[in-house]
């Protein structure tokens, strides 16, 4: 048989009423039953006539007044009237304890109380808010400030998705807007040199928008942590990642410099291809004609991109690694940027565990490290890569 105890009697205050109530009861009844079992074998049993400091000749027992009180007076108060009184209070007792308990656990739990009331409040508009308890710094108080930490983190995060949100939407509205301008403008009794113009200036749009469209895919596939991480040598991936990028350093007159030893390390291929490939591809874009971008694997650096260009303040290093931030526009013959390059490294980043660090070059451009989480002892060793000098 299945017992239904409604919920009003299971919250944590009547928990705590019940035990605070039984402490107190069990505390008091255990007092007064152990005085009066004192009291008890002190007088002996009724009818057993004891002798003592404080029994007199008589039977009986001295009172505070010097006169004898008789022993039988004394054996009724103490095996009658004596029990009697004491479940008398024990009974009282048990209530001003009920009463008690509910209104200090009440007190206890009021923090609570304002902490529910405030996370029921709380909706995207109302991220602002915070619990800002007051009082010792208990148990009760810390947890307070950790729900206003995280507060203030979901705040932060809402405001970057919105923030992200519109950046988004304006990238993709001007190639949508070239286009319709090309097809409603351009199109209308176009001559053969208009076909021609209007035709590259579609592609370059649809280009844009197809770019803009695989790195938002990108970034959204980097911040998840990888399936089936596999052991890899970073610096075959590096190898890779600046092959891929041989075309445009040549076109952008950009030296591609390598020095790669070999690091062991657990991810994805794929991923950190990508990810090694974005701050090469960055290095190039974000330069100037015969400039070098330079990568180095070691095993107590991690990976490291460095590249020559225009100086960047040491205070706004923080906003490159936001989507769509563009300190300097793009160097002549390398298109437009859509301004998610550093964003997806440091999205594939995290979900690597890895930590990235950007420093600004006193003589212009950025180096970029990239520390990952040291690989297994258990793993099989990788095959060294030699140093590569310049390309």
């Amino acid at each position: 048989m299945r017992i239904h105890v409604s919920p009003k009697f299971t919250t944590v205050r009547a928990r705590l009423t019940a035990l605070y109530a039984g402490l107190f009861i069990a505390t008091t009844t255990t007092v007064m039953v152990a005085v009066n079992l004192l009291l008890e074998r002190i007088v002996g049993p009724p009818g057993l006539p004891k002798g003592g400091d404080l029994i007199p000749p008589s039977g009986g027992f001295i009172a505070p007044d010097g006169h004898d009180v008789p022993q039988k007076a004394v054996e009724i108060a103490v095996h009658q009237y004596q029990w009697t009184v004491t479940w008398v209070a024990a009974t009282a007792l048990a209530v001003i304890g009920a009463f008690a308990g509910w209104w200090l656990a009440g007190r206890a739990l009021r923090p609570v109380h304002h902490i529910t009331e405030t996370a029921k409040r709380l909706s995207l508009s109302t991220l602002h808010e915070r619990i800002a308890l007051d009082g010792p710094r208990d148990e009760l108080r810390e947890l307070a400030d950790t729900f206003d930490a995280m507060l203030d983190r979901l705040e932060r995060a809402a405001d970057n998705q919105r923030r992200f949100a519109a950046n988004a939407s304006h990238e993709l509205r001007t190639p949508l807007a070239i286009q319709r301008a090309a097809i409603e403008i351009g199109l209308e009794n176009p001559s053969q040199e208009q076909l021609a113009r209007m035709r590259g200036e579609l592609l370059e749009a649809n280009l844009r928008t197809e770019r803009l469209i695989e790195s938002l895919l990108t970034l959204a596939q980097g911040e998840r942590s990888p399936d089936n991480p596999e052991l890899l040598d970073l610096a075959a991936v590096a190898h890779d990642a600046a092959e891929q990028h041989e075309a445009l350093a040549t076109t952008a007159g950009v030296t591609i410099d390598l020095d790669l030893r070999s690091v062991p390390a657990m991810g994805d291929s794929v991923m950190l291809t990508r990810l090694i490939g974005n701050l090469i591809h960055n290095g190039i874009r974000y330069n100037h004609p015969g400039g070098r971008v330079g990568v180095r694997t070691s095993p107590d650096a991690g990976v490291v991109v460095t590249n020559t260009g225009p100086p960047v303040p040491a205070e706004r290093l923080p906003e490159l690694f936001e989507p769509f931030r563009r300190l300097h526009a793009p160097r002549v013959g390398t298109g437009r940027s859509a301004g998610l390059g550093l964003s997806i490294v440091s999205a594939i980043a995290e979900a690597h565990r890895a930590v990235v660090d950007a420093r600004a070059n006193a003589d212009g451009g950025l180096a970029i490290t990239v520390r990952l989480p040291a690989a297994p002892a258990s793993a099989p060793p990788t095959t060294p890569r030699p140093v590569r000098a310049g390309r």
